[in-house]
């Protein structure tokens, strides 16, 4: 269980790395790259898992936290850009002088684009504001956060709270950790199933080898049955006895036993042995 603990540790802090790295690079690789590196990543926590002792649904959880994983970068990198704006942006009054709609495509949403302007004439620097639904008209004045660099849209003050966004890549980190720790769980489990059915595997051999000793020796009563108790065998079946006494040449009596296993070289009424 310590070394299992050990592994989970690892592998949930190695996690939080990737997702912390994978939003460094995330402004400065493509796709080209990051698409390879999440599917290393996978692949590592498909052989973790495996150390965890979760084989058999390691392969989806290990998909789930990259899964997870993605998003916690995906909407950190949302946050990114709010968050600089907020530290370097410059709160101003502007005007709306024109407002176009993205094309419609189906049932996506439009997206509503405006070129602002300061009261001097100006045009408030970097790409236009954008909504997600018609909120200003031409000639509107709105207050917003400009990027003094010109990289990053203007925003209202509203849009520009990265709280949100913040709990949400937490939130998409913490459940990748989580799976982690649900896999440790997992295999924690399966261990003990598997030690247990290695357990009860033992002492059905054992007992067989018990009772085949008994057979052999032929201990018979006057009678010529030779009588054990089942419960010196609780791991053996009436059934599997019966077997194997047929192959030590013994046949099980099925009736008048009260309560005891018989066995002879002929019986009134045979246990079935297959």
């Amino acid at each position: 269980m310590g070394r299992r603990t050990g592994w989970a540790v690892g592998i949930g802090c190695y996690v939080l790395a990737v997702i912390v790295g994978m939003y460094v690079l995330a402004d400065d690789v493509g796709l080209a790259v990051q698409i390879p590196l999440w599917v290393v990543h996978w692949a590592l926590l498909v052989v973790g898992n495996w150390r965890l002792e979760a084989r058999a649904s390691g392969l989806y959880a290990a998909l789930f936290i990259v899964a997870m994983s993605v998003m916690a970068v995906g909407v950190a990198d949302l946050a990114r850009d709010d968050l600089t704006l907020q530290q370097r942006g410059e709160t101003v009054v502007a005007t709306v002088v024109s407002e176009r709609l993205d094309p419609a495509e189906g049932r996506k949403s439009r997206d509503s684009y405006y070129t602002l302007e300061h009261e001097d004439g100006t045009r408030v620097p970097g790409p236009e504001m954008r909504t997600t639904s018609d909120v200003y008209d031409v000639g509107q004045t709105v207050t917003v956060i400009e990027d003094p660099e010109a990289d990053l849209r203007p925003q209202t003050p509203g849009q520009a709270d990265a709280t949100g966004e913040v709990l949400g890549a937490v939130g998409f980190a913490l459940a990748a950790v989580g799976s982690v720790v649900w896999m440790a769980l997992r295999g924690a489990v399966t261990e003990r199933e598997t030690g247990d059915a290695v357990g009860r595997a033992r002492l059905r051999r054992e007992q067989e080898e018990k009772l085949r000793g008994v057979l052999r020796a032929f201990p018979a009563d006057r009678r010529g049955y030779i009588k054990v108790s089942p419960r010196e065998y609780p791991a053996l079946t009436h059934a599997r006895a019966a077997r194997i006494a047929w192959e030590e040449g013994l046949r099980a009596e099925a009736v008048g036993n009260r309560g005891a296993w018989r066995f002879s070289e002929t019986v009134i009424e045979e246990v079935p042995h297959r």
